[in-house]
């Protein structure tokens, strides 16, 4: 009885074990399957974005750099945050220097204006803007920002980058007084005599009356019709450039 009982076991598990298998092996192909169709999360471009400027109405009345007007919301904001001079731009670069090898190179500048316009619900508006003065931008390397402003920028020609804004992405609410709160603002960007539409990451704090933060994207040279600099000892530039903006702003 034992033996009878031991060959059907024998038997029960020779026919079952190739099933139980293919259950188990099934199992994982449809659980890599489900992985592997799963949808990523979507992820917000920071750069220029490959759409036309956007038309705003904005009224303008004050002059800042350069003859370039301030533009002020069709719809009058509630708050506005003036930039102070505590405010700063700056662009990073990565270069190739001969001799050297890899090199960051950082340019950065305190003239820079802006106003930042709130409406009455604590968000930021349409036409908010940004004026930096590329001809005082500074690095820490004389040549470098001798050619720069002659040759690459041409800044006697094209002396002003503007940023005005025309759109907020990835705000659920108003900025809450003393706490960071990152989203993005979409707007167009002027250089060199070109215009974009790019978007910024924006990380920004509310302290009472004042505002900081701090804002970056990027841009490729060909975006603007910018020749890549070649002098003394570079000898390349990657093609992407880093822009950042420190915000110190106070409201009135």
């Amino acid at each position: 009885m034992t033996n009878r009982l031991n060959r059907l076991f024998r038997l029960a598990a020779w026919v079952l074990a190739p099933a139980l298998l293919l259950s188990i092996a099934a199992s994982a192909w449809a659980a890599s399957v489900s992985a592997d169709d799963s949808t990523p999360a979507a992820e917000i471009t920071v750069g220029v974005l490959d759409s036309d400027p956007v038309a705003i109405a904005c009224d303008e009345n004050v002059t800042p750099i350069d003859s370039s007007a301030t533009p002020i919301p069709a719809q009058s904001p509630a708050t506005v945050y003036t930039l102070t001079a505590d405010s700063a731009a700056s662009y990073t670069a990565q270069e190739q220097l001969a001799g050297k090898g890899a090199n960051t190179a950082v340019g950065s500048t305190n003239t820079i204006i802006g106003t930042i316009y709130f409406d009455g619900d604590g968000n930021p508006m349409a036409c908010s803007r940004v004026d930096v003065d590329m001809r005082t931008l500074v690095s820490d390397e004389s040549r470098r920002d001798k050619y720069l402003r002659g040759s690459t920028l041409q800044t006697d020609t094209y002396p002003v980058a503007t940023f005005v804004v025309t759109s907020v992405n990835g705000l659920d609410g108003a900025l809450q007084d003393g706490q960071e709160t990152t989203f993005y603002l979409v707007g167009n960007l002027t250089m060199h005599g070109q215009t974009r539409q790019a978007r910024w990451e924006v990380t920004a704090t509310l302290d009472g009356d004042n505002l900081t933060g701090q804002a970056a994207t990027e841009f490729d040279m060909a975006d603007y019709n910018i020749t890549e600099p070649k002098v003394g000892p570079v000898l390349s530039v990657d093609s992407t450039i880093q822009l950042e903006i420190d915000v110190v702003a106070t409201k009135g």
